[in-house]
């Protein structure tokens, strides 16, 4: 036993007998990375910057830097690529895949993955098609049932998982190749429905809000809400006692986001307009993101995707929470295939085929979301997609065929595990993992 002297406080003695001088000192000096913790002026700023890459935090910045790279890049090479009619084609283009990367994500937080939901999402459109074409059902029933379907789909992968005890690997390959089969099977021999572009599923990727005040408006009210959202939560932190981000840097967060979503604004309305794919898009970000970081439910996905034994020993039921998440990666498929459906105004036997699953895969992983578990969020689903999308529009731009798509691709995801591997090894080496 020693004598910690530099402990004392009030009303103890100094001579208290401390059993574990290093366990008390690390208990005093120990910073939960996970809050804000900010110093007075720019220097505070850069010494936090600098605590972070040392542990490993990198964040979203990889991404971003390199969506930077690529625009330049490829604006270099040609001028139309940063014009307001491409980049309004990339907002659309990257919604299908995009949706399905949300649900992917879910269960990557699991440290797990899903393989069907290329095949489920062909099944939901085939789905769709099938009642609201062939059968004369209304559209928007014949949607719904297509939706739920993916989410039963996706409860039956979760239930050979959780409740049987089979790799997800393998559950969701059977999953691949048996809803492949059904939705060929649901097509029949035409191979290929055509759906009513100005119907329901048609008008999710042709549809523009052409009024100028929607684009500008829906700016408007993402600058404000994030505003209040962020200065009540710090309010909220400061009057529990935790460290919160100052009033300066939320003003600071908000000016940067109302720059992006202003000239986002004026680049679609130089165009037809905003897209109706990208506002429901970005209220599937908004609302999931709000599921994962602000709901018992959400602590649950992370806690599971952080050690399964301790998550059980908390008391979460984890056979139900695996379940669930299988099933909204199912549901966001379907949803992918509807949209998926409208842009090519048709369900056909390609759909949820090539290098779909990949690229879902990729986008949640390029986008900043752990292949091991435990880390990401559903805002990932937009950086990575965007990446992803823009390297195909920008070499088509350019006439390069396809094999440099999928290898440059590669490339791109390679380099993403690679930061990600690094950046694990480095936190556990910094105490963060």
């Amino acid at each position: 036993m020693s004598i910690d002297k530099t402990s004392a406080t009030a009303g103890t003695p100094a001579d208290h007998v401390v059993e574990n001088p290093e366990a008390a000192a690390d208990a005093v000096t120990a910073v939960d990375p996970r809050l804000l913790v900010r110093e007075q002026g720019l220097k505070g700023y850069v010494s936090e910057f600098k605590r972070k890459i040392r542990a490993g935090d990198l964040g979203s910045l990889p991404v971003v830097v390199g969506l930077i790279v690529i625009c330049a890049i490829f604006q270099s090479l040609n001028s139309a690529f940063l014009s307001a009619g491409n980049l309004s084609n990339i907002a659309v283009a990257m919604v299908p895949t995009g949706m399905m990367a949300v649900g992917i994500i879910f269960v990557l937080l699991l440290g797990e993955i899903d393989l069907s939901v290329g095949s489920v999402s062909g099944v939901s459109g085939a789905v769709m098609a099938v009642l609201s074409v062939t059968h004369g059902v209304n559209e928007w029933l014949a949607v719904l049932v297509a939706i739920a379907g993916g989410a039963v789909i996706g409860a039956i992968h979760g239930f050979f998982f959780a409740r049987m005890g089979a790799p997800a690997f393998a559950v969701t390959l059977a999953g691949l190749l048996f809803w492949l089969g059904f939705m060929l099977q649901v097509l029949g021999d035409t191979g290929t429905i055509n759906i009513d572009s100005d119907g329901v599923v048609g008008k999710l990727t042709a549809y523009y809000f052409s009024d100028i005040a929607a684009a500008y408006g829906l700016a408007t009210v993402g600058v404000v809400v994030f505003f209040v959202t962020s200065f009540l939560d710090s309010r909220r932190r400061e009057a529990a006692g935790v460290p919160s981000r100052p009033l300066n840097e939320i003003v600071v967060r908000t000016v940067v986001l109302a720059i992006v979503g202003f000239a986002a604004a004026a680049m679609f309305n130089q165009y037809k307009g905003l897209p109706l794919a990208l506002v429901l898009f970005l209220a599937v970000l908004v609302l999931t993101d709000f599921v994962l970081r602000r709901t018992t439910y959400g602590r649950k996905v992370f806690a599971l995707g952080g050690s399964v034994e301790a998550s059980r020993r908390a008391g979460i039921n984890v056979t139900a929470v695996r379940i669930s998440v299988f099933s909204i990666a199912g549901t966001f498929a379907a949803i992918g295939g509807l949209f998926w459906a409208s842009k090519i105004a048709a369900a056909n036997q390609s759909a949820g085929a090539g290098d779909l699953l990949m690229n879902v895969i990729a986008a949640a992983v390029i986008g900043g979301t752990s292949l091991f578990g435990g880390r990401g969020s559903t805002w990932n689903a937009l950086l990575g997609v965007m990446v992803i999308t823009s390297i195909q529009y920008g070499l088509a731009l350019e006439g390069i065929d396809t094999p440099a798509v999928y290898m440059i691709t590669g490339g791109v995801l390679l380099a993403t595990v690679v930061i990600d591997s690094v950046t694990r090894k480095t936190q556990k080496t910094a105490g963060r993992a």
